[in-house]
C-alpha cells in the first residue's frame, strides 16, 4: 500500500475520550489527511465530550468518507468492553481501512488486539495514557503489563514527543517489531495571528482541563502566596472539568473570591485575551496543545519544566519553572510580571521557534511518512 493520488488510504482514527488536546489532535491529522484525498473516519466514545464534541464531530463528518461512529467506552476497564470490543471488530470489518491508528491507552488497545494483517497496519499514539500512572502504583502495574502485552503488535508508534517515547521505553520499553517516530503537535497558520488583550484582563491566566494533573490548583495556592506576600494579582481561570467544584472551594478557603473569576469552557484565543500572562502549571504533560497555541500567537507565558513543554520552549529555559512547587510558581509568576518588556521578548522569539517546528502542515506529513515508512517495513 501506498500514498499515492490514484490510490488513497482509508484511515480510521480510534479514541475513547473526545475531549482536550487529544482530540484536537485527531481532529487536525483527519482534516489534513482528508485535504490530501485520503478516506478517513473515527470512532470516539460517547459518553464524554458533551454537546462541544458532538458540534466538532458534526462539523467534520461531511469531509470524512469513512464516516464518525460513536460508541459507549469507559475510562476504565469494564465488562462492557467485551461489546465494545465486538462493536469494534465489526466496524473494521465493514470499513476495511488500510490504517488503524489508535490515540491514548484504551483506543489503542482495541486497534492493538487485532491480529497482524497483511493489508493493514496497526497505529499507535499514547498521548500520556496509562503512562501517566507511575509503575509502583496498582494502575501503573496493571496498564505497564497490558501496554508490554501489546508493544510487539504495534506496527508503528508515533509520539507526540520525545518526552513521551522516553517515557514509553524507560517504563514499558523498546518495541522490537514495530517502528518508532517522533512527530510534533502542530497548529494551523491563523493561530499565528496575533491576540489582542481584552480591557478586563487579569495579571494571570489559566487556559485548559480542571483535572489534578493540569495543577490549577497549585496556580491558585501561588495566587494566595503572592497576594500574602503584598502582591495583589489577579487571576482568570478559562476551562471546566471534574476538580471545577474543588477549586472553588479552594478559592473560598483561601479568601480569594474577589481575585479569581471563572469564565467557563472558552475557545484557546479568547482565554488568552484574558490575562496579562498565561500561566500552565502541569504537574504531567506530553506535548500540550495550549502551549504551542499560546507561543504561536505570542502571548507571555510561563510553564512548568515538566513532560515535554521544554522542547518546545527549546532555549527559552528562563520561562519554565520547577514543577508541583507552589514557592517557584510564585516566584517566576513575580519575575515575569514585574518584567513584561522581557516577557513581551521572549514570546516574540518563541512564536518564531513554533512556525519553524509546530506547524499542522508539519505533523500531517510527518505521520504520513510514518505509515508509508510502516507499510514499507511490511
Amino acid at each position: 500500500m501506498s500514498e499515492t493520488p490514484d490510490q488513497p488510504l482509508r484511515i480510521l482514527h480510534a479514541v475513547r475520550a473526545p475531549v482536550g488536546g487529544i482530540f484536537r489532535h485527531i481532529l487536525d491529522v483527519a482534516n489534513g489527511q482528508a485535504d490530501r484525498g485520503h478516506h478517513v473516519g473515527i470512532i470516539a466514545d460517547s459518553l464524554t465530550g458533551g454537546e462541544r464534541a458532538a458540534a466538532a464531530l458534526a462539523e467534520i463528518a461531511p469531509r470524512l468518507k469513512l464516516g464518525v461512529r460513536r460508541i459507549a467506552i469507559h475510562r476504565e476497564p469494564h465488562p462492557a468492553d467485551v461489546l465494545v470490543w465486538a462493536h469494534f471488530r465489526y466496524l473494521v470489518w465493514r470499513l476495511k481501512p488500510d490504517v488503524l491508528h489508535g490515540h491514548g491507552a484504551k483506543a489503542g488497545t482495541f486497534v492493538r488486539l487485532r491480529a497482524r494483517s497483511k493489508h493493514s497496519i496497526r497505529i499507535y499514539t499514547p498521548h500520556g495514557g496509562s503512562l501517566h500512572y507511575p509503575s509502583e502504583t496498582w494502575k501503573g502495574s496493571v496498564y505497564g503489563r497490558i501496554e508490554r502485552t501489546l508493544m510487539n503488535n504495534t506496527d508503528l508508534f508515533l509520539f507526540e514527543s520525545a518526552f513521551a517515547r522516553d517515557t514509553y521505553q524507560r517504563t514499558v520499553g523498546t518495541p522490537t517489531a514495530g517502528l518508532v517516530r517522533c512527530v510534533f503537535n502542530g497548529v494551523t497558520a491563523d493561530e499565528f495571528d496575533p491576540v489582542v488583550t481584552s480591557d478586563d484582563a487579569t495579571d494571570i491566566v489559566y487556559v485548559g482541563e480542571f483535572r489534578h494533573i493540569k495543577g490549577a490548583d497549585i496556580l491558585i495556592d501561588a495566587v494566595a502566596r503572592l497576594r500574602a506576600d503584598g502582591k495583589p494579582v489577579t487571576l482568570t481561570l478559562g476551562g471546566d472539568g471534574e476538580e471545577i467544584e474543588a477549586l472553588k472551594a479552594q478559592i473560598q478557603r483561601l479568601g480569594l473570591a474577589g481575585a479569581v473569576r471563572f469564565i467557563g469552557h472558552v475557545k484557546a484565543r479568547y482565554g488568552f485575551s484574558k490575562g496579562n500572562l498565561l500561566v500552565v502549571p502541569s504537574r504531567g504533560d506530553s506535548m500540550p496543545y495550549v502551549v504551542i497555541e499560546a507561543a504561536a500567537a505570542g502571548i507571555p507565558m510561563i510553564a512548568a519544566n515538566v513532560g515535554g513543554i521544554p522542547e518546545i520552549f527549546g532555549p527559552h529555559t528562563d520561562a519554565l519553572f520547577t514543577p508541583s512547587s507552589v514557592d517557584a510558581m510564585a516566584d517566576a509568576i513575580k519575575i515575569a510580571l514585574d518584567d513584561p518588556a522581557a516577557a513581551l521578548e521572549r514570546a516574540k522569539a518563541l512564536r518564531e521557534r513554533i512556525f519553524m517546528h509546530f506547524s499542522q502542515k508539519a505533523m500531517v506529513e510527518g505521520v504520513l511518512a510514518g505509515y508509508r515508512d510502516a507499510f514499507a517495513d511490511r
